[in-house]
């Protein structure tokens, strides 16, 4: 079932019920308050905010089943048969996990996200993991993987999110490389938390402006500054980002690996970062 049906599918069974409803004039909500309880709980907004493509969380499942209940209870206050389709999910879960790269990638970087450059990319789900639905991050799911010339990130934006409007003005990547010695810093922006991963040291950060579309490159030297490198990274901002950054920007031997954060910002103050709960992994081919 196609996603984007979940949410017109949801208000026509919702619409079914009331229909039911109006032919039971004796059913007011002084003689038969629980079917007007239900009714009530099962228009509550939230449901239609969870349904359909660009929200989303990993109790996208619980929700189902709890708007389906409401509308049951209305059947059953009522002494209606419950219609089979309130026994069937209104929309197709699936379980929300990190897919790692198939193989090598070699996306156009145009900012159009075509799928087919990016079908054997690794994936991880943002979407709604931050809990409730006004803290939720306005980036639905983030692509990476990588070829021989460059690694390639790519981030897709909820429905209706405008990056002119609507993200932060920055885009920070930060990476290390595990059980190699390198100079490490701390994240270059100000108000940074103090939790994991963000408190994490990092060797090189790639700075981009996703208004004017410039970027630079660090990386910390020997004294634990931040000193600017060249880079040829390319980033396009349309339909969703997407980014190419030269492995040989980053002076490192094949079969390294990087841990990558991305971390929002504007005017070098923190906003936002992610992924939540994990790391960005790749490997330098």
């Amino acid at each position: 079932m196609d996603r984007r049906s979940g949410k017109n599918r949801a208000w026509d069974l919702l619409t079914q019920a009331r229909q039911i409803l109006a032919q039971h004039p004796e059913a007011t909500e002084e003689n038969n308050p629980e079917v007007w309880e239900a009714l009530y709980a099962a228009e509550g907004s939230d449901w239609f905010w969870w349904f359909g493509e660009g929200h989303s969380s990993n109790q996208d499942a619980v929700f189902d089943q709890l708007f389906r209940e409401h509308l049951s209870a209305i059947y059953t206050a009522l002494n209606e048969p419950i219609p089979p389709a309130l026994r069937q999910s209104v929309e197709k879960h699936e379980a929300k996990e990190a897919h790692r790269p198939q193989g090598f990638i070699h996306p156009t970087i145009d900012g159009c996200g075509d799928e087919q450059d990016w079908d054997r990319a690794g994936r991880i789900e943002v979407g709604g993991a931050r809990g409730t639905m006004h803290r939720s991050s306005a980036v639905q799911r983030l692509y990476y993987g990588w070829d021989h010339l460059n690694f390639y990130l790519r981030l897709d934006l909820k429905t209706g999110i405008k990056p002119d409007r609507d993200l932060p003005g920055e885009l920070h990547l930060l990476w290390y490389y595990p059980n190699v010695e390198r100079s490490l810093s701390t994240i270059p922006l100000l108000n940074v938390p103090d939790l994991s991963p963000l408190n994490y040291l990092y060797h090189h950060h790639l700075g981009i402006n996703l208004q004017t579309g410039s970027i630079w490159l660090e990386q910390v030297g020997e004294d634990g500054n931040w000193h600017a490198r060249t880079t040829r990274a390319d980033v396009a901002v349309k339909n969703c980002m997407e980014l190419a950054v030269p492995w040989a920007d980053l002076h490192i031997e094949p079969d390294y690996c990087l841990h990558l954060i991305a971390v929002f910002a504007d005017r070098g103050e923190f906003r936002d970062y992610l992924p939540e709960k994990e790391l960005v992994m790749l490997q330098v081919p």
